[in-house]
C-alpha cells in the first residue's frame, strides 16, 4: 500500500454548549492539528479535516462525513468537555465507516486515556503529543507491518488492551515543520474574519496549579522536566511570517500561549525581534507574580494591546490553600496600576463554583476585579479535571457529581447550590462595574452603597433563579449577534476593537 494511498482524516469538534447552536461563525485554529498534518503532510500521505464548529445530530454528521470519502485512519480531537459528544461521534462513524481503524487524542486521552478504552468502536487511543505516534502508525499501514508497539497508543487487539509506554516529548521545537495551516479554512475562521492570527509558539506552563490540566500533562512524559518548551525567537518569527505571507489581511495577532513571559531570556529576544520586524498588534497571556513594569513598557513598545491574565479568586484561602495561586492582592493592583499606565486593556480570568466556595467567597473575586478596575472579565466555572489536585479535594470532600450532557455546574456543594453558582457567573460583570463605580466616590456613599450591593448579591431576596433565566435569554441573544457580526460585518467587528484600543496599523 502505497503512502499517498493513505488517508487520514481529522475530526475536530470545536465549540461550547454555549454556542452550540446553528450559527457559528467559523471555528477556530488548532496548533496541534496543523503541527500533525505538516508532519504526516511531509512524509507523503493526504490529510483532511473535518472542522465541526456546531453541534450535528447523527444524520447531518453522517451527510458530512460523507463529503471526505473513504479514509483510512481517522482521528478525534477531544477535549473533556467533550468526551460524551465524541463518543457519539465514534459510534455514527463506525456505522458508515466499517473498515477504518478509529482513534482518538487530545487534552482528555492525556488525562484519562482508560476512559477512551469503554468506548466499543474504537481501535486506539494517543496519549501526548501526536506527530511522530501517527506518522509511525500510517508508516506501519502503509507497509503491512504489526503497530501495536508503537509508543504513546493503547491499542484494542479483538478483547486485549496494549498500553504502551508514552514516548518523550519534542524538546526542540525547532525541528518540527512550520504548522499546516491551510489544513483549516483559514480565511474563514472566526479569527481570519476580524484579521486576527491565533498563533502559538510554545507549549506547556512551568507552573503546577491545582486545577489546570497542565499539572497532570507533564506528568505522562519520562523527560517531563522539559515540558514547557517554546519555538526559538527566529523560529517563531517565521510562524508568524509564514501566516502573514499567506494571509495578508491579517492585523492583530493573539498568542495563546500560556504565559508568555515564561522564560525571561526567551521573552527578551522574542520581543525585540517582534518590535523590529512584525509590530502588529497583540494581546497574549501573563502572570501577575512575574510581571514587572520593563516587560509592561517592552511589550506595549511592541504593540500590545491587551493582556489575558489569570485572577481566579479573589479569596485570600481559596486561591492560596486550593488553587496554590500566591500572588498578593498588593502585587496585582501593582501590575494594574502598570497596565492603565501604558495603557494595555486588562481581560482576567476568573473561577467560580471552586470546592468550599460560596456566595460571599465569590463576590470577593468581583470586588477584586473592581479594585484592579479590570476592563473586561471572563467567569468560568470551575470543570473538575481528571487527574488534577482539585478535584482530587472536590472528591475527598464529597462534591463531585455525575458529568452529563447539559451539566452546567459540575460540583454539588450544600453551601454554593447550582443556582446560586450560575446567578454569580451571569452577573459577575454586572456587579463588579457597579462596585468599581462605587470605589471610585465619597467614603460615606461609598461604603452606603457597597452595603446594598452586598445585600443584593448575598441575601435571600434576591431572585437568582429568575434572573438567571433572564440572562440566559440575553447571553443567547447576543451569541447570535456576535456570530452574526462576525459572519456578516466583520469590519464593524474591526473597526470597534481599532476604535476602542486607539490602534494605528502600519501596512
Amino acid at each position: 500500500m502505497g503512502k499517498t494511498s493513505l488517508h487520514l482524516l481529522l475530526v475536530y469538534p470545536d465549540f461550547t454548549k454555549g454556542a452550540a447552536s446553528k450559527i457559528s461563525s467559523g471555528g477556530y485554529y488548532s496548533e496541534g492539528l496543523a503541527s500533525i498534518s505538516a508532519v504526516v503532510k511531509a512524509a507523503g500521505y493526504r490529510v483532511s479535516l473535518f472542522h465541526i464548529n456546531r453541534e450535528f445530530d447523527e444524520r447531518e454528521y453522517k451527510a458530512e462525513l460523507d463529503r471526505y470519502g473513504d479514509c483510512d485512519l481517522i482521528g478525534f480531537s477531544c477535549r473533556t468537555t467533550m468526551f460524551n459528544y465524541v463518543k457519539k461521534l465514534v459510534k455514527w462513524t463506525r456505522a458508515v465507516r466499517q473498515k477504518a481503524f478509529l482513534l482518538a487524542g487530545g487534552y482528555h486521552a492525556m488525562l484519562a486515556p482508560d476512559d477512551f478504552m469503554t468506548i466499543e468502536e474504537l481501535d486506539a487511543v494517543c496519549i501526548g503529543e501526536g506527530e511522530y505516534p501517527t506518522l509511525e502508525l500510517l508508516d506501519k499501514m502503509a507497509k503491512g507491518e504489526n503497530y501495536y508497539n508503537i509508543k504513546s497508543f493503547y491499542f484494542k487487539k479483538g478483547k486485549e488492551i496494549i498500553k504502551n509506554p508514552v514516548r518523550p516529548l519534542i524538546e526542540n521545537l525547532d525541528e518540527l515543520p512550520l504548522p499546516d495551516i491551510n489544513l483549516f479554512d483559514y480565511k474563514n475562521l472566526s479569527s481570519t474574519k476580524t484579521d486576527t492570527a491565533l498563533i502559538m509558539l510554545g507549549r506547556g506552563c512551568i507552573y503546577a496549579c491545582t486545577y489546570c490540566g497542565n499539572s497532570q500533562f507533564r506528568n505522562i512524559y519520562p523527560n517531563k522536566a522539559k515540558y514547557a518548551r517554546f519555538r526559538s525567537p527566529q523560529n517563531s518569527i517565521q510562524v508568524i511570517k509564514q501566516v502573514l505571507t499567506e494571509y495578508p489581511n491579517i492585523k492583530f495577532i493573539s498568542f495563546r500561549d500560556a504565559i508568555f513571559n515564561m522564560y525571561p531570556n526567551w521573552f527578551d529576544e522574542f520581543i525585540a525581534l517582534y518590535t523590529k520586524e512584525i509590530k502588529l498588534p497583540f494581546t497574549c497571556n501573563l502572570r501577575f507574580d512575574i510581571v514587572t513594569e520593563d516587560t509592561v513598557r517592552r511589550i506595549k513598545e511592541a504593540g500590545c494591546y491587551t493582556i489575558d491574565i489569570g485572577l481566579e479568586s479573589g479569596n485570600r484561602e481559596i486561591r492560596e490553600k486550593y488553587l496554590h495561586r500566591f500572588t498578593s492582592v498588593e502585587q496585582m493592583i501593582k501590575c494594574s496600576q502598570w497596565f492603565k499606565k501604558y495603557k494595555i486593556t486588562v481581560l482576567t480570568y476568573n473561577i467560580l463554583g471552586l470546592p468550599y466556595e460560596n456566595l460571599h467567597k465569590a463576590l470577593e473575586t468581583i470586588k477584586l476585579n473592581a479594585m484592579l478596575k479590570s476592563d473586561k472579565m471572563i467567569p468560568n466555572i470551575f470543570f473538575p479535571y481528571p487527574g488534577t489536585k482539585l478535584r482530587e479535594i472536590a472528591e475527598e470532600a464529597g462534591f463531585l457529581r455525575e458529568i452529563l450532557p447539559k451539566t452546567k455546574v459540575y460540583l454539588k456543594q450544600p453551601q454554593f447550590p447550582d443556582h446560586h453558582v450560575l446567578f454569580a457567573v451571569s452577573y459577575f460583570v454586572f456587579f463588579a462595574r457597579l462596585y468599581r463605580w462605587c470605589f471610585q466616590k465619597d467614603t460615606r456613599f461609598r461604603k452606603m452603597f457597597a452595603r446594598v450591593l452586598d445585600y443584593i448579591f448575598t441575601g435571600p431576596l434576591t431572585p437568582r433563579r429568575i434572573l438567571v433565566f433572564l440572562c440566559s435569554i440575553k447571553e443567547g441573544m447576543m451569541t447570535y449577534l456576535k456570530h452574526t457580526l462576525i459572519n456578516y460585518m466583520p469590519s464593524v467587528v474591526v473597526y470597534l476593537r481599532k476604535k476602542k484600543h486607539s490602534l494605528k496599523i502600519v501596512a
